[in-house]
């Protein structure tokens, strides 16, 4: 094989470089934006919403459910129903392969006195959900698995999992959610988020207690719809308490 004669390289020097570029928004406060936007009253506007397939994928959910989120130009735009005003969708909620959109939109539905398939893609069926359902169970949620028990949770070396923590799953919600108080057994912002969601739809208080701070997105954003959440310290532990059945505006949203 024959190769090309070698030929000398030049390195000239340039001017510096200029421009503008936009930065892709957080993926955990685009999904709390669309959901708060969907349980608000008017029309939320969000700009900088990260277009990745999870975020995308519980915009279509919430559309489904009745709070239509559109794009026009660069501002995403949703129509929102106000606290425990969804729908019953047509079909299955598709979450494709996002963790937290299933775990958030769980907390949605537990406020809702509606039935709502949720699916995914071969990845998320082999993820457990019973971290966040167990708290929501509490709350009233039905649950029911749709699926096969997932093998890799069989046998004694696996973790001990019960067939109706990995989707698909079939969940029942309620008109009104039972209020509680949870101290989470482990640091988790998305079943804190879960709990706090379905919080929102409870004629009471609903509590979180964290041992160790999670991401606070949700408590902030909360606050920034109309809702009255305080965070207070006793004991080495944090008590974040919301104040059920809000009535949430909608907002504008510039997602860092």
């Amino acid at each position: 094989m024959s190769h090309p004669d070698p030929y000398p390289l030049k390195s000239l020097n340039t001017g510096p470089l200029h421009g503008k570029l936009t930065v892709p928004g957080d993926k955990s406060i685009s999904h709390r934006a669309l959901i708060l936007g969907a349980l608000s009253i008017g029309t939320t506007e969000i700009k900088g919403l990260l277009e990745a397939q999870d975020v995308l994928n519980t915009a279509s959910a919430l559309t489904a459910l009745g709070a239509p989120a559109t794009k026009t130009g660069d501002v995403w735009q949703v129509l929102g129903r106000g606290v425990s005003g969804l729908r019953q969708p047509d079909g299955p909620l598709d979450f494709g392969n996002s963790g937290t959109g299933t775990r958030l939109m769980m907390g949605v539905i537990t406020g809702h006195p509606i039935t709502v398939e949720l699916i995914g893609d071969e990845s998320l069926s082999r993820r457990p959900m019973g971290r966040v359902l167990d708290p929501l169970r509490q709350m009233g949620l039905n649950v029911e698995h749709l699926g096969s028990p997932n093998p890799e949770n069989q046998g004694n070396k696996a973790p001990k999992e019960t067939t109706s923590e990995t989707l698909p799953l079939k969940l029942t919600g309620l008109c009104d959610p039972i209020p509680i108080s949870y101290e989470l057994p482990v640091p988790s912002a998305q079943v804190k988020s879960a709990v706090l969601l379905a919080g929102l739809h409870a004629p009471g208080t609903t509590t979180i207690i964290e041992k160790e701070p999670t991401r606070d997105h949700t408590e902030r954003m909360m606050t920034y719809f109309g809702a009255q959440v305080s965070v207070t310290k006793s004991d080495g532990k944090t008590h974040i308490a919301l104040q059920g059945r809000p009535e949430l505006s909608g907002q504008n949203v510039q997602v860092p």
